[in-house]
């Protein structure tokens, strides 16, 4: 389904049954158990997955490792297989291509977790209201979730029993490891966590991606037809359709694919993306005209794009999945933000450059507006220039140049 239609129908929808449901909740009452159980609830978003590693980490050292679940959407699913945190047989997948294969597999999920006796959903959603109904009828008697309580946020009812304050001051890695930790407290007190930030945010051990030698041979293969080089920066030239105010523009990807090149006669680029921006890869290629620029984008599976970075010194890249992927390996990421917050969403990897413009009006999406934003010129994306962004790929490939071998 499109992020749009998402969008329409958690609210046409979403909104009455968070209201019934709320109804509902308020009759029966409930009782509370300790988790034995814990299911995170992230539906969308593989990039925000990898910023919950630590929070999920956390609940398997609580719980157990087999007493862990995640439910995605199918089309999700990867980056939580090469994470490797959760069981394979623990992951519920619902399908998100059509109204009709949501639903079937909603319900279906909804029908092992009451099987299983999972007994604590952690919503990792954004106010989302199809999350809280999921949570809701799932029959866990804990379930943690973010609240709006008295602030102007959207509204999806009250159906948690753990009500977590939103904090637009916390990195997000920290905000899902204070959801984990409200699942294993008591709920008695809220707006919950009262407790210190700085004990959420603790260092984070970064999963590390290790490609098999069948996945270096196929990636290698792909990197050969640019021919032989020194050095391989990899440019992602977009942004999911879920916010297109972050991307930057294509031709300013062309202008910098040609300073690489001229600076660099012994590098190659490689264009990467999703299979549904294949065409307008291949297309910047085309309008470069050099044999040492390829195109990766839908030619690859998520392991392999990560067995890409694994094999790459540098990758730029719009806000987006790829950034956090690519914390999973050892490739410098640049990272160019404009609608978002590097405060709360960057990468935690060290090896990462933020070029953020940090303009008066940035950021204007947030879970205040439901990531809408009303801007149509994102002037914070085009006030990065190239020769900035070409200043940061050359100092990180001068860093890499120094290391020790």
């Amino acid at each position: 389904m499109r992020t749009q239609t998402i969008r329409t129908l958690d609210y046409w929808l979403g909104l009455p049954a968070c209201a019934l449901l709320t109804v509902a909740r308020r009759i029966s009452g409930g009782r509370r158990h300790p988790a034995r159980r814990i299911l995170f609830l992230k539906f969308i978003e593989q990039g925000a997955t990898v910023l919950a590693q630590d929070a999920i980490r956390r609940a398997v050292d609580a719980v157990g490792r087999t007493n862990v679940f995640f439910c995605v959407f199918e089309s999700n699913r990867a980056i939580l297989d090469v994470l490797g945190l959760v069981p394979p047989e623990n992951v519920l997948c619902i399908r998100d291509r059509s109204i009709a294969t949501f639903a079937a597999d909603f319900l279906n999920a909804l029908r092992v977790m009451r099987a299983r006796q999972i007994d604590t959903v952690i919503d990792m959603e954004f106010f989302s209201r199809a999350s809280a109904i999921f949570a809701f009828l799932s029959g866990a008697t804990t379930r943690v979730g973010l609240h709006r309580f008295t602030g102007e946020l959207p509204y999806r009812g009250d159906l948690m029993t753990h009500r977590v304050q939103y904090n637009p001051h916390l990195h997000i890695s920290v905000q899902y490891a204070a959801l984990l930790e409200a699942a294993l407290g008591s709920p008695d007190d809220p707006p919950l966590l009262k407790r210190p930030a700085a004990e959420l945010d603790r260092p984070s051990t970064l999963a590390r991606f290790t490609p098999s030698g069948s996945e270096l041979q196929t990636v290698t293969a792909l990197l050969n037809q640019a021919g032989a080089a020194d050095t391989t920066v990899l440019l992602n030239p977009n942004a999911s359709d879920l916010l297109p105010l972050r991307k930057w523009d294509t031709s300013r990807f062309g202008e910098l694919a040609q300073r690489i090149l001229a600076a660099f006669p012994r590098a190659r680029i490689v264009m990467t993306g999703a299979p549904s921006e294949q065409a307008a890869a291949e297309q910047l290629c085309r309008s470069i005209g050099s044999p040492r620029v390829i195109s990766a984008a839908g030619r690859t599976s998520l392991r392999e794009l990560l067995t890409l970075y694994t094999l790459s010194d540098v990758l730029v890249t719009n806000d987006s999945g790829p950034a956090h992927f690519a914390s999973l390996t050892p490739v410098h990421t640049v990272v160019l933000f404009g609608p978002e917050t590097p405060l709360l969403f960057g990468s935690r990897a060290p090896s990462t450059t933020i070029i953020w413009k940090q303009l008066a009006c940035s950021p204007c999406v947030s879970v205040f507006n439901h990531r809408l934003s009303p801007c149509r010129n994102n002037v914070c994306m085009q006030s990065i220039t190239v020769d900035e962004v070409f200043d940061a790929v050359r100092v990180a490939l001068a860093a890499r140049e120094s290391r020790p071998a």
